[in-house]
């Protein structure tokens, strides 16, 4: 086999694995941010109070980059391992049971490999 840069699905993975480091990293953050936040809502503040004091980013801004992180690195894996099972010589329908999905969206999945 090819090295590793050359293999589509480890460069996936490899990519995955990053975004979910980060992730982690961004969590934390959300998680502290969030406590702050109920802390001074029980406090009384109001939410326009509390935006002011705590500043950005909001908590709902550090989870929607951790959606996107996991929904841009899982659909680079999805659409590297459906190449790499097809080249292997699995069916759509096959493909589409490990994944979970109709044999339409697999085909879908690995037209955008072309």
């Amino acid at each position: 086999m090819s090295g590793v840069s050359d293999d589509p699905v480890l460069v996936a993975l490899e990519n995955l694995v990053a975004a979910l480091k980060e992730n982690l990293t961004a969590s934390t953050a959300a998680i502290e941010r969030a406590e702050q936040i109920a802390a001074l809502r029980k406090q009384g503040l109001g939410f326009a109070e509390i935006a002011d004091e705590t500043g950005k980013p909001l908590v709902v801004e550090l989870i929607t980059e951790n959606l996107q992180r996991l929904r841009t690195a899982g659909a680079a894996l999805r659409t590297a391992q459906a190449q790499a099972l097809h080249d292997e010589g699995l069916t759509m329908d096959q493909i589409g049971e490990l994944f979970g999905v109709t044999r339409q969206r697999v085909s879908a999945i690995l037209k955008r490999t072309v």
